[in-house]
């Protein structure tokens, strides 16, 4: 494994977290997850970006410096992780959407107690984040070696790359095919089931 250039795009980085370790260090111990399935956001070029209408309290970590954690609640009940990327002053993050526990298996399953598969645990970026113990008080952590955070890339770029429409994210008139910004690795059984987005009407 080796160390991530993040000062990159979001749309340069997001392929090549695919194959990457994050561990997640507390008293209880560490669980690590093999990354197998990201998307991208572009800041202020990107509707389907929580930094689209610019800088907020809630996303002051996504405009930098890179390599921190933007961690935020969603639906009321979850927590979600994503990478910060780019240059310092302009949002761009990678969400982590699904990946494989490698280690810490028993910490992950007794996070995950609903999980009736070990391919479940993260499959998917709420059940990923809980795997991983990740609540509100990460957002904004660091990415550093032996730290509360640690996240280590692949030697080389993942062979066998797929990309497509987010999750869950209509794009401009509702058409999701606009930002094929989700990036995942072929066949692997921990990526998340694809559910296009939805157009909401504004009140």
């Amino acid at each position: 494994m080796t160390a991530l250039d993040l000062t990159r795009t979001s749309l340069d980085v997001a392929p090549r977290l695919l194959g990457a370790h994050l561990t997640v260090r507390d008293d209880r111990g560490a669980v690590t997850v093999r990354l197998t399935e990201v998307e991208a956001y572009d800041g202020g070029n990107d509707p389907g970006s929580h930094a689209y209408r610019g800088l907020t309290p809630r996303t002051e970590v996504m405009f930098g410096p890179p390599g921190r954690l933007y961690v935020y609640f969603t639906y009321g009940m979850h927590w979600c992780a994503n990478v910060v990327c780019g240059e310092e002053g302009r949002a761009s993050a990678v969400l982590l959407r699904g990946g494989e526990v490698v280690d810490g298996l028993e910490l992950a399953r007794s996070r995950r107690a609903a999980a009736r598969r070990d391919i479940d645990l993260a499959r998917g970026p709420a059940r990923m984040a809980q795997a991983l113990g990740l609540t509100g008080e990460d957002n904004g952590v660091t990415l550093s070696a032996g730290g509360r955070a640690e996240l280590s890339g692949p030697d080389r770029p993942a062979a066998r790359v797929q990309t497509g429409p987010r999750v869950g994210v209509a794009g401009p008139g509702g058409d999701a095919e606009a930002f094929p910004w989700r990036f995942w690795l072929t066949d692997d059984p921990t990526v998340s089931t694809y559910r296009p987005g939805v157009r909401r009407r504004r009140r």
